[in-house]
């Protein structure tokens, strides 16, 4: 089994904090967003998974490092390939073409989920979706009597499905996979100025692939500053049971720790009350505090500050009231 990470966006709506790190490597809950997204993945699959792929732009050897650590924590390969060009879903894909053999699955990096479903991989294909009360800003499977995928449909304005794809798909011969990308490719097939993964979708499902649902019970967004927030609050809620959410390294001198929190290493919290759905990064200090719904990273100081439904990068200094915030990294904001 093999997972395919097309990762290369510029993640210009979470900016400022993908000014220095890609959006996956962003955190959640205490881990990047395509650590968890892989983990995940490999929980459901229920296979050893032999490699992942990741497919990036040109974000310097310090994150391809980290990339490549995510994959040896599953037990597998990481490697690293390049897009070049923004040109669309099956181009990014082909990008990664030598991985394309056998089992594979293909999850596009800025979104996780929750799902207690056992993949069958026997299937031909299978393509993870989600009810949603409005189906018009999404892509949407069709499905026949038998639970089969019969249409894609890409943004219905008028109703046809309510099952939503969320941008994960399984093939169980990744080959075949690759040589219809290959043919949208070679022939120049494209859709808005773009190859696009539903064409090679539908037409091995013409050619007789049978592609079925598989539903989630939850799907949550990392695309802006707010919908990252939520979703470390949901997965707080996820992992609340676990062991080792505060550091065993991490100062608590009159702290208030109202859980779910994440408290990384060597986190001093002084005269402060975290949570509940804070996570705070390796290295961070609170100081006469108040911090809850918001993720602070790595190596950030914060005083007197009353904050939530925020994200703050790393090395930040911030000393100020009430605030609903979005700092990027190496920012000093006073009163």
């Amino acid at each position: 089994m093999r997972i395919i990470i097309p990762m290369a966006g510029m993640g210009k709506r979470m900016r400022p904090h993908t000014l220095t790190v890609p959006k996956p490597l962003i955190p959640i809950a205490g881990k990047p967003i395509v650590q968890r997204l892989v983990e995940d993945i490999a929980k459901v699959c229920h296979e050893p998974i032999e490699e992942v792929a990741f497919i990036i732009g040109h974000f310097g050897e310090a994150v391809e490092n980290d990339l490549k650590e995510i994959a040896t924590k599953i037990g597998a390969k990481g490697t690293i390939v390049y897009q070049e060009e923004a040109l669309g879903t099956a181009h990014a894909i082909m990008c990664a073409k030598d991985s394309l053999d056998g089992k594979v699955v293909v999850a596009f990096a800025d979104t996780l989920f929750k799902a207690d479903f056992k993949l069958d991989t026997n299937a031909d294909g299978t393509i993870w979706v989600q009810r949603v009360e409005d189906p018009r800003p999404f892509g949407v499977v069709k499905l026949n009597q038998d639970g089969q995928i019969t249409d894609f449909v890409e943004k219905p304005q008028e109703f046809v499905s309510d099952m939503a794809i969320i941008g994960i798909y399984y093939f169980r011969d990744g080959a075949y996979l690759r040589s219809e990308l290959q043919h949208l490719l070679d022939n120049n097939i494209m859709d808005k100025g773009e190859y696009q993964l539903t064409n090679a979708l539908e037409n091995m499902k013409n050619k007789g692939t049978a592609f079925v649902p598989a539903v989630i019970s939850e799907w949550l967004d990392c695309g802006n500053k707010n919908a990252t927030v939520y979703t470390n609050q949901r997965y707080l809620e996820y992992i609340k049971n676990e062991q080792g959410l505060v550091a065993s390294s991490a100062k608590l001198v009159n702290a208030v720790v109202i859980p779910p929190v994440y408290i990384g290493e060597n986190v001093v919290i002084e005269n402060s009350v975290v949570g509940p759905h804070a996570s705070i990064g390796n290295n961070s200090s609170l100081t006469n505090s108040i911090v809850s719904n918001s993720i602070v990273q790595e190596n950030t100081s914060i005083k007197n500050g009353n904050i939530t439904n925020s994200m703050l990068g790393n090395f930040v200094s911030y000393e100020r009231s009430q605030s609903d915030l979005s700092l990027g990294d190496y920012n000093t904001l006073l009163e």
